[in-house]
């Protein structure tokens, strides 16, 4: 005769953290979604947006960034995952690729350690997935007691600072802003405001044809640098659209939204849509971690923190950050080299692109299968047209095409000037594995304003935080749902950064200028600590 409890379906079995814990150890990557534990390994080969944002929510309640992210079908469909359930609230580990520390599951030790009632592993720094491994050794060496006790200090400053701005940690208040987080989601998802409105886009659809219009006139009667301006309004417009598709907030259908989102990026802009969004899935993940945001990395130009400055590790590339000499000399000159670089910064999208689909980075199998040979046949179109059609076959001599092409890239800055603008002078400090997802994105992220005639400019990227909190929201209707989050910030405590765009653009000067003087103490330090070492050895 069988037992009432082995009627029990596997899925509903109730799996402590004890146990859950000894399934990690053991290589599998379990995350918990609305109290339903899952097993993604048989998902990640098939995840559109790469493995990376699945490894950074291993351990982790990762309701809410679930549900934001995906589309509803992928919603429904998450139950073939279901290994079973837990009771109460759940106590974020820190995921083994961010350094997370998992005991093996021995059965006897389910009786001491039931439920949640035993301290969360904590950060070592030995543990890193895969080759990390290999080169973090070589990481202390690099960095002598002098510095890294001042890069700590800088930290332990920046740690102190936003603990006294934001809600504190506690369970009870961070569990507060979860329940009133996703009350907010209900109630934007009841008022409309993930239907598209399908009319603005055909606005977008009207105007950029015009502007490509503009450039085409202007390149037939020979006004070549005139034609260029348009050519890159024309590319900066219509990103804004491919952003839009890449987080399904167009149609809210994966393939629909991919098409739409590749057409734009591949044969029209020469870009990879697949490459974007495998780096942008894990910066709406860890945003602004130093470690493991990858918009963030950007040595040997930028260190958008003085964590930078200590030799980091990213777990996105996995390999070594180095602070090197290259970065020591032009660190301190970023805030100066700030515009200049992001005016180049369209031609290395061209080769992340191009190593992203050239290596195959993107997913193999599931519905993004065939994504790859898309973008390869788009890019191959975007060359014909662009740099064998326009370039060399409009264009008569070489200086004009040489102008004809840093015109029209220089003229996309503002809007890579806008995707950094949104963070690099927010918080980059790791609160722990107990701060709530809606906090840590209202965080790391600034709003800029400006008024509803310039929406067009800016794109929708102005509601960066808004952006992060609901990244599937349609941009036309941001603005709408800026004044609910308005009210959410009010009621739970946490400031929103708002700033308008030349106010954003000082702040971030400012901050690069912060850290260029970290810089220099340290280079001080540096070399104190070399004619210290000059006089042991009586040199």
């Amino acid at each position: 005769m069988s037992s009432v409890g082995d009627s029990i379906s596997p899925k509903e079995r109730v799996l402590s953290a004890r146990r859950i814990e000894g399934l990690i150890a053991a290589g599998q990557s379990i995350i918990i979604v609305n109290q339903k534990v899952l097993r993604v390994d048989a998902w990640i080969p098939y995840h559109p947006g790469g493995h990376k944002p699945i490894q950074h929510l291993i351990g982790k309640d990762a309701t809410d960034e679930f549900t934001v992210c995906h589309s509803e079908e992928t919603q429904n469909q998450i139950d073939r995952y279901q290994i079973g359930r837990i009771e109460g609230r759940w106590r974020n580990f820190i995921p083994p690729i961010q350094g997370g520390q998992f005991r093996p599951y021995i059965e006897e030790s389910e009786t001491s350690n039931e439920g949640h009632d035993f301290p969360a592993p904590k950060r070592i720094d030995d543990q890193k997935d895969g080759r990390l491994d290999q080169i973090r050794p070589a990481v202390r060496e690099l960095n002598t007691k002098e510095e890294q006790a001042f890069l700590d200090s800088e930290t332990k400053k920046e740690i102190s600072l936003t603990l006294t701005r934001y809600p504190p940690l506690d369970e009870t208040t961070q569990g507060e802003i979860i329940e009133k987080y996703r009350r907010l989601y209900d109630q934007i998802k009841a008022e409309g405001l993930y239907e598209c409105n399908y009319m603005a886009y055909a606005r977008e659809f009207g105007r950029c044809a015009l502007i490509f219009s503009a450039m085409l006139f202007f390149l037939h009667i020979g006004w070549y640098c005139t034609s260029a301006v348009f050519l890159g309004f024309f590319w900066s417009q219509l990103v804004f659209s491919a952003h839009d598709a890449g987080h399904i907030a167009i149609t809210h259908n994966f393939t629909i939204d991919s098409l739409i989102g590749m057409t734009i990026a591949a044969p029209i802009g020469g870009l990879s849509l697949g490459w974007w969004k495998r780096t942008h899935n894990v910066h709406h993940i860890v945003t602004n971690a130093p470690e493991h945001d990858p918009d963030n990395q950007h040595l040997p130009f930028f260190a958008v923190n003085h964590q930078f400055m200590g030799n980091i590790i990213s777990t996105y590339h996995e390999r070594l950050l180095p602070y090197d000499k290259v970065a020591q000399f032009l660190v301190p000159y970023q805030a100066y080299l700030y515009y200049p670089v992001l005016a180049l910064g369209r031609f290395n999208l061209y080769v992340q692109s191009w190593i992203f689909l050239g290596q195959g980075q993107g997913p193999r199998k599931g519905l993004a299968w065939w994504h790859r040979w898309f973008e390869i046949a788009g890019n191959i179109i975007f060359w014909l047209w662009f740099g064998y059609g326009i370039v060399y076959k409009s264009i008569p001599t070489a200086w004009s095409r040489f102008a004809f092409v840093m015109i029209s890239h220089m003229v996309t800055m503002p809007l890579h000037a806008q995707f950094t603008l949104s963070h690099f002078a927010m918080s980059t400090v790791d609160l722990g594995p107990d701060e709530s997802f809606a906090q840590r994105m209202l965080r790391t992220t600034m709003d800029i304003d400006c008024p509803e005639w310039l929406d067009f400019f800016h794109g929708g990227l102005q509601f960066q935080a808004i952006h992060h909190l609901y990244p599937r929201i349609p941009r036309h209707n941001l603005r709408r749902t800026q004044k609910l989050v308005l009210e959410f910030c009010k009621d739970v405590g946490i400031p929103y950064a708002l700033y308008g765009f030349v106010g954003g653009n000082k702040k971030v000067v400012g901050s690069l200028a912060e850290v260029s003087r970290q810089a220099s103490i340290l280079a001080k330090c540096q070399q104190t600590i070399a004619e210290r070492g000059d006089l042991l050895h009586g040199r």
